[in-house]
């Protein structure tokens, strides 16, 4: 059925790539950008092309550049204020703190187009919506209140030394540039520190909440069986759920753990479904499209956790051995005690690093996939050559997909494993 799903959406981002690229002629585009047509499944092939100056260069807010594969790739994988299944969009409640104050209410407040890109036509208060993301106009003595918006222009320019991308926003027979999405990392990967605080509820975290709920749905289920059909073999979903728990049980937690096993198996197990739900649920094609373990902050938090549980639970034995070393001579000490203490940050790093990196690489490759379509169909100019890359893209990314199934398991299961082999190395007593 995934399979099926899957070719099912290709096709549908075939034909309304193919509608929106041939149906904007002889349409009167003054007010309007048409640049963010409808694409659904994320293709962006109508977005401002990447370059080094704006304005008049770009023909307007309404130019209609080549499809970029990059870009594409990485709208897909990024967080969003609103709920995207196919071309629908479905608005998010918003929470922004700035020193003007609170601004909250729902996306839909932006007006964005019901099928389409995720582009508000209104603004309010300085924020604007592109893309399906919150944005916010850099200049300070932008008026507040409601103001039209009539689009959005793409430039590449020099900050910092750094060519960036950069967003204007079109309003009032002016382009104003917009803020960068805030972004952990202070900037590093494109983004920047902005004016105002996100605590909206995105497009990720409405995910979490459906795996969540979905698994406490199933889990009480199961343990509603097993109270109705006590001493009876377990079938079904109740058949499925203790295959996947006596595994971690009889594979991870007791080899790793020994006695302890038992304090540590309730962490193990929800780490493991929390991981696979979320890896599962990013395949269905179509549907959301969200890319939770392929978001450093939700991978960050998760080893934060395995490296708070482990340091809190080792024993004087693990920290002995940690900051003394005994046994071994002092020169050598002064080279493993401090590779054991980058060892305490590296370890939980490379669990928070291996999870994402994993996962998003085969959402982008899924999507440049599927943006061959759109290269070889020169974005609707071609039906042949858009024919023919549909065909491949869609083999190639049903095999892909069939990869990432496997990949959802495994990356579970290898965070699960390292978790407990650490917890097991902290609370191991001396022999």
């Amino acid at each position: 059925m995934i399979r099926l799903a899957a070719i099912f959406s290709l096709m549908i981002c075939v034909a309304f790539s193919m509608y929106a690229q041939h149906n904007h002629d002889g349409h009167d585009h003054s007010g309007h950008d048409h640049s963010t047509q409808d694409h659904s499944g994320h293709d962006h092939s109508a977005h401002a092309s990447k370059t080094e100056a704006h304005g008049d260069e770009h023909g307007g807010c309404g130019h209609h550049a080549a499809f970029d594969v990059a870009e594409t790739a990485m709208h897909h994988i990024s967080d969003a204020n609103v709920y995207s299944i196919g071309p629908l969009q479905i608005p998010l409640p918003i929470m922004l703190k700035s020193d003007d104050g609170w601004e909250l209410g729902m996306s839909s407040k932006f007006h964005p187009d019901l099928l389409g890109h995720g582009d508000g036509h209104l603004g309010h208060n300085r924020y604007v919506l592109h893309g399906g993301i919150v944005k916010r106009i850099a200049d300070a003595s932008f008026p507040m209140g409601e103001f039209d918006v009539e689009g959005f222009m793409h430039s590449e320019e020099k900050i910092g030394g750094k060519k960036k991308d950069v967003t204007y926003v079109c309003t009032g027979d002016a382009m104003h540039k917009l803020e960068q999405k805030s972004t952990f990392d202070g900037g590093l990967f494109g983004g920047g520190m902005s004016s105002y605080k996100d605590f909206s509820l995105t497009k990720n975290v409405t995910s979490m909440l459906i795996v969540c709920l979905f698994l406490f749905w199933i889990f009480r289920r199961a343990a509603k069986a097993y109270k109705k059909q006590d001493g009876e073999a377990p079938k079904g979903l109740q058949g499925m759920l203790e295959t996947f728990v006596l595994f971690i049980r009889d594979e991870v937690a007791i080899p790793f753990l020994g006695h302890n096993w038992e304090k540590y198996f309730t962490f193990l197990l929800s780490i493991f479904f929390f991981i696979l739900g979320l890896n599962l649920f990013g395949q269905i094609p179509f549907f959301g499209g969200s890319n939770v373990t392929g978001n450093l902050a939700v991978t960050m938090v998760l080893a934060l956790l395995t490296f708070l549980i482990t340091n809190f639970s080792g024993n004087a034995h693990y920290w002995k051995h940690l900051l003394v070393a005994p046994g071994v001579p002092f020169i050598v000490k002064l080279i493993i005690i401090p590779v054991e203490l980058m060892g305490l940050f590296i370890k939980p790093l490379t669990l928070m690093l291996r999870l994402f990196a994993n996962i998003t690489a085969g959402h982008i490759v899924m999507v440049v996939f599927i943006g061959f379509i759109f290269i070889f169909g020169k974005s609707g100019e071609s039906l042949v050559g858009a024919g023919g890359a549909a065909v491949g893209s869609t083999l190639l990314t049903m095999f892909m997909m069939a990869i990432e199934l496997i990949v959802a398991l495994v990356q579970a299961f290898v965070f699960t494993i390292l978790t407990a082999s650490y917890i097991g190395a902290a609370t191991e007593e001396a022999h």
